[in-house]
This record gives C-alpha cells, sequence and structure tokens, in this order.
C-alpha cells in the first residue's frame, strides 16, 4: 500500500496520538521502565497533540485514510518521529525524516538535531545523525543526534 506524507491537520490529532502511544507501548517500551513510558505517554493525548500543531510543523504519514505514522519540526529539532509498531520496517520513518529534512533545508536549518530515544538511535544513525551528547532524566536517557544539510542549492 502506498504511504502519503502531508501536512496534519486537527483532525489528525486523535490519529497521531494513537500512533505514538502504540509506538510507546510496543516498541520504547523495551528500552524504558513503564513510569517513564507512562510520563511521556501523557503528552500526547489528543489535546496535546493539537496544541503542538500551534508550535511545529507536524507531519503524518497516511496509508488510505490511516495515519501510520508522524514527524515533527520544531525549528532545527526533529520531535516526536514515530511509526505505527505494524508497520515498522516498511520505509515509513525514512519517508517522513525525507520530508522532515526537506523542510528545515528550505527554512535554512544547516544542522538538524534530534532528542532519540534508546529505541530509534540505530534509525537515526542509518540516515547520517550521530550521537553529539547523552541527557540523563532519571531513569531516561535520551542521545542528543545532529546531522549537518547540505542546502537547497548544493
Amino acid at each position: 500500500m502506498s504511504t502519503v506524507v502531508r501536512l496534519a491537520q486537527p483532525d489528525d490529532a486523535e490519529g497521531i496520538s494513537q500512533v505514538i502511544l502504540a509506538a510507546l507501548y510496543g516498541s520504547n517500551a523495551q528500552d524504558y521502565p513503564a513510569d517513564v513510558i507512562e510520563r511521556v505517554a501523557s503528552n500526547f493525548t489528543p489535546d496535546a497533540v493539537r496544541e503542538l500543531f500551534k508550535r511545529r510543523v507536524v507531519l503524518v504519514a497516511v496509508q488510505g485514510r490511516l495515519i501510520v505514522g508522524t514527524a515533527a519540526l520544531d525549528a532545527k529539532v526533529v520531535r516526536s518521529v514515530f511509526v505505527n509498531p505494524t508497520r515498522q520496517g516498511q520505509g515509513i520513518g525514512r519517508l517522513l525524516m525525507s520530508e522532515i529534512e526537506l523542510r528545515a533545508r528550505e527554512a535554512g536549518v544547516t544542522t538538524l538535531s534530534v532528542p532519540s530515544s534508546l529505541t530509534a538511535e540505530p534509525f537515526y544513525a542509518k540516515l547520517g545523525f550521530r550521537t553529539v551528547r547523552e541527557v540523563d532524566h532519571g531513569s531516561e536517557r535520551t542521545l542528543v543526534m545532529e546531522k549537518a544539510l547540505l542546502s537547497c542549492d548544493a
């Protein structure tokens, strides 16, 4: 089935929330304790997702009418990249990141940063990101990764 990446709309908030929660509980739970997963999940209710639309460029990956992935760009920082666990490994995350990188380059961003979960680190590394530091928030460990972007003119 073909996947289309587009800007998220307010009506997508419920579907985005469902994808994020499925990924947190289905994938990230392997690398983080339950209290961390619960805390992160509380930031992605449908209402919280709608609030993110005000501060970030939010994208969705859609197959038919089903939202199967999401990613956001907050200035020069990639945020909230999630793919439904039943659809991981199909190139959806790569499609989302390709669009994020394009939008970042068009905005003049030269270095893209992503606070990566331990779970997503291999994914970002395959896309050319490198770890520049680790951040610990109690039992939550995040890897800050960066990638230099070529300009749209290059």
